[in-house]
């Protein structure tokens, strides 16, 4: 599938709604680059970089890292080869003030966002899928016991490392975390509907059968 335009989106969901499913699936279809915000500060950690450096003082002492620091590591990410198709942010921003912050970056930068995509999930749809999660203690290879079960219960079909279930994938917790998530996100949906980007898809369903909502909302609005 060709994109003929740069598509620059963010994925936003509670845990469990398949952001990280469903940005698999946005990457083969358009050639777009995933920006998950735990993988690029590592990686900017890695490169050594004058940001990087920064980011490294923060990490290891287990302090946050400020916004406008964040928020530079993902423009700078975006100016690179990798990313001219486009992006899709997973994991920033978290807050209306980061979101702020990045359309500031942003329009410096003369780049915008076409779209926010907030995947809604019910309580009960979460559970199942989070609870039978089972990850990967050597590797971190996910697997579910019913939906992507491994070939030899208990075994990571990878490597071969014992799977564990998380300690905040039981039912209780999940409920807590789905609580905090509402929370926390409330002024940034609202930030993001006013601004007219919020496109709202329900991600109970299939992901297959979700991508193809997608393709065709991003083809009646013109952003393919």
């Amino acid at each position: 599938m060709t994109v003929t335009k740069q598509l620059n989106m963010i994925l936003l969901g509670a845990p469990g709604a398949g952001k990280g499913t469903q940005a698999e699936i946005l990457v083969k279809n358009y050639g777009l680059l995933h920006i998950s915000t735990g993988n690029m500060l590592r990686e900017a950690v890695k490169e050594g970089s004058p940001i990087g450096k920064q980011l490294s003082e923060f990490m290891s002492k287990g302090a946050l890292v400020p916004d406008e620091i964040v928020t530079k590591v993902v423009i700078d990410r975006m100016a690179k080869p990798d990313a001219q198709k486009g992006v899709i942010l997973d994991g920033y921003p978290r807050t209306k003030v980061q979101a702020k912050s990045l359309d500031e970056s942003l329009n410096a930068s003369k780049k915008n966002l076409q779209a926010v995509l907030y995947l809604k999930v019910s309580e009960a749809v979460v559970i199942e899928r989070l609870c039978g999660r089972r990850g990967c203690k050597d590797c971190g290879k996910i697997f579910h016991v019913k939906n992507m079960p491994p070939k030899k219960e208990g075994i990571c079909d990878v490597c071969g490392g014992a799977l564990f279930q998380r300690e905040d994938d039981k039912p209780e917790t999940i409920k807590t975390r789905l609580k905090v998530y509402e929370e926390s996100t409330k002024d940034l949906i609202e930030y993001y509907k006013a601004k007219g980007l919020l496109r709202e898809m329900d991600a109970g369903s299939d992901p297959d059968a979700l991508f193809k909502e997608i393709n065709v909302l991003f083809q009646k609005e013109g952003l393919l």
